[in-house]
């Protein structure tokens, strides 16, 4: 009788979505009834449609497409935006395509399994001295040819349990603990590091961008790369020291069947060949202005030519649509927020709330950080966090002088470095899946990983950043 009534009670992700397609249509009735009071009409709808939007998005109520496609929808419906062109105008922005192309570039790697030849180079050396030293920087190279946390960490599960096996290590043990932590929570970090690394770094670019901050992918290099580098150490560092992930080799022979010494295949070659001319031409082209989709074309354009054919039509079917069609429709929101003044509003609203002006600089750093945090928990992607708080965050910070590049890419670490929910990053929920680590050790490792980040934030904004940005301008 018991699993009967079990079985009757709603899954907590039927009542999640249900909850969500709730709040979302509550949305639009207030919209739609509700007298408008306050604030006029026109902004009451653009919040209506908004809250809308994120109510499905935060819920997962619908497919990210669908709630895009309803979205776009609204807005015309409530005259919001007065054509279709208006309310789908965030998809003309050159982000949306530069994210698809960078995706592209991702599943070339995997196309060529470049990533499993790098993490078969780890596991073929089995009695390395360093085995966790090896597991993480390894990781770290491939973050930046390959612009998938969660395919990197998918990637290199296998080789966590095939390390542990070679080092007669219990595979749910202290060394798989610390190895899986690094995959969920340290390997996505290192994804910011370049301008190209994947979402989150290419969301704030946009939205610094359209802010009226442009940074080349030089720049993002610059300024990001040494704070990115050392939190990523830190918090690998920390992984092994608070659960005993290096292991002592006892053995220092090959794995069996594989080979440390093979060499890469001619798809290999190819794609190494041409990520290398684009990053070249990345290069190149922050000095004479080249816009960054370029060199991301060509190289797409390269690896699927004939004669090299390393990409197809079929890796379009496995590009995470829902992002991109979040990203576009999220910039289309933006733009009507900004058209009908609601962002004034909204900034006018978080100041009366909170004083900015009778704070100190630094307190009103800190009270902007702790709200792109607060905001970042209950977002299962970083990238969709990053595109609802950074133009708030940045439009505050405006308003009350505070310098918005500093504060843009101190948001993007800390946003990144907060994983206290397992939701939160995909690349966690895939190390919760394939190793030994519980919730609990996702919270406590997910707090050491944000004040970690604080603590680089605040050493990059005292120290690095005003002699980079000096250097760069």
């Amino acid at each position: 009788m018991s699993d009967e009534l079990t079985r009757a009670r709603p899954s907590r992700t039927t009542v999640r979505r249900g909850a969500g397609l709730c709040a979302a249509l509550a949305a639009i009735a207030w919209g739609s009834v509700v007298p408008a009071v306050l604030v006029p009409p026109v902004v009451q709808d653009t919040v209506a449609v908004f809250v809308f939007a994120l109510a499905l998005w935060l819920t997962d109520a619908l497919p990210y497409v669908v709630t895009s496609v309803l979205t776009l929808v609204l807005l015309i419906q409530t005259d919001v935006a007065p054509t279709f062109r208006a309310a789908a105008s965030g998809f003309s922005s050159s982000l949306v395509f530069f994210l698809l192309l960078v995706f592209l570039l991702g599943a070339a790697v995997a196309n060529a399994q470049l990533d499993e030849w790098v993490a078969s180079r780890i596991v073929a050396r089995g009695g390395t001295t360093h085995p966790f030293r090896s597991f993480v920087l390894h990781v770290l190279a491939l973050a930046f040819v390959m612009p998938s946390a969660v395919a990197r960490a998918a990637t290199f599960a296998p080789v966590v349990h095939e390390l542990a096996d070679a080092h007669n290590r219990d595979r749910d043990g202290s060394f798989s603990t610390s190895a899986f932590l690094v995959l969920g929570h340290v390997n996505p970090i290192g994804s910011l590091a370049l301008m190209t690394g994947g979402g989150m770094a290419l969301v704030a670019a946009g939205v610094v961008r359209s802010a009226g901050y442009p940074l080349t992918w030089l720049d993002w290099a610059i300024l990001m790369a040494p704070p990115v580098l050392i939190l990523y150490v830190v918090c690998a560092v920390l992984a092994a020291r608070l659960y005993g992930g290096s292991p002592t080799p006892i053995r220092t022979t090959s794995m069996p069947g594989r080979d440390p010494n093979r060499g890469l295949t001619r798809e290999q070659c190819l794609v190494t060949a041409t990520l290398v001319g684009a990053v070249g031409l990345w290069l190149a082209g922050s000095v004479v202005s080249l816009p960054a989709i370029v060199p991301a074309a060509l190289a797409v354009a390269v690896l699927a030519s004939p004669g090299v054919d390393v990409l197809s039509s079929a890796d379009l079917t496995d590009v995470n649509w829902g992002i991109l069609f979040l990203v576009g429709t999220m910039f289309s929101l933006l733009d009507r927020l900004e058209a009908t003044s609601a962002f004034d509003y909204a900034v006018g609203a978080l100041t009366a709330i909170v004083p900015f002006h009778t704070l100190s600089h630094w307190e009103g750093v800190v009270v902007l950080l702790a709200f792109a945090v607060s905001v970042r928990i209950v977002f299962s992607t970083g990238s969709a966090a990053l595109l609802v708080v950074l133009p708030v965050v940045l439009r505050v910070g405006a308003s009350v002088g505070i310098a918005p590049v500093p504060l843009a890419l101190a948001s993007v670490l800390l946003v990144g470095a907060t994983t206290v929910f397992p939701f939160n990053t995909t690349a966690v929920l895939v190390a919760m899946t394939r190793g030994p680590i519980e919730s609990v050790d996702v919270l406590r490792f997910g707090l050491v990983t944000a004040v970690s980040a604080a603590v680089v934030v605040a050493l990059s904004w005292l120290f690095y950043w005003p002699l980079a940005l000096g250097a760069i301008r």
